[in-house]
C-alpha cells in the first residue's frame, strides 16, 4: 500500500465513531483488546474528551477506516505561561506499518503543537521496542528516565 492512500487528521468533538475505531486499532496493534474495548467510555464523555483543550487525538485513515491513531495530552505548565505535549499511546495496524504513517501523525501534532504555544513534545518508549525507539531517535532527542507509576490511596505506604 502506497502512502498516498492514507490521510491524518486531529479529530474533534463530533469524531466520536473515528475515536471509537481509534481505540479499536490500539487494541490491536498492542494485542490489548479488552483494556480498549471492552469498556469504552459513553458518547458523552468522548465528546467532551474530544472537545477538551488538553486532549489531542490524531488519526490517520485509509478510505473511513481508522488504521492508526495518536493520543496526546497538552500539560499547562506552572513556572512559565507554556505548555508541553505527551504522546500517550501511538500506534499503526500491521499491515499497514513502515509506509511513514506514524511519523505523518507526529508531523500532525508538531503542526498542532506549534499553534498551541507548546514548547516540547515528548513521549516515552519501553525497552525492547525497537520500532518505536528507532521512530523517537529519527525525530527528536533520547533522554534516559525512569518510570515510576504511584497507585493512588490515602497517604499509607
Amino acid at each position: 500500500m502506497k502512502s498516498e492512500s492514507y490521510r491524518v487528521r486531529v479529530l474533534g468533538s463530533s469524531d466520536i465513531q473515528a475515536m471509537r475505531e481509534m481505540l479499536v486499532a490500539f487494541g490491536e496493534a498492542f494485542e490489548d483488546k479488552p483494556t480498549y474495548t471492552q469498556h469504552q467510555p459513553t458518547d458523552t464523555y468522548l465528546k467532551e474528551l474530544l472537545s477538551s483543550p488538553t486532549f489531542i487525538a490524531v488519526a490517520a485513515l485509509s478510505e473511513a477506516k481508522v488504521i492508526g491513531g495518536l493520543a496526546a495530552y497538552a500539560l499547562p505548565k506552572f513556572e512559565q505561561a507554556r505548555s508541553e505535549i505527551y504522546i500517550y499511546d501511538l500506534a499503526v495496524l500491521e499491515s499497514y506499518r513502515r509506509q511513514g504513517i506514524a511519523t505523518a501523525m507526529i508531523q500532525e501534532l508538531k503542526k498542532l503543537a506549534k499553534s498551541l504555544g507548546a514548547y516540547v513534545i515528548f513521549v516515552q518508549a519501553d525497552h525492547g521496542d525497537d520500532p518505536a525507539i528507532n521512530l523517537y531517535t529519527k525525530l527528536g532527542v533520547r533522554e534516559d528516565v525512569l518510570h515510576f507509576d504511584i497507585l493512588p490511596g490515602d497517604g499509607d505506604a
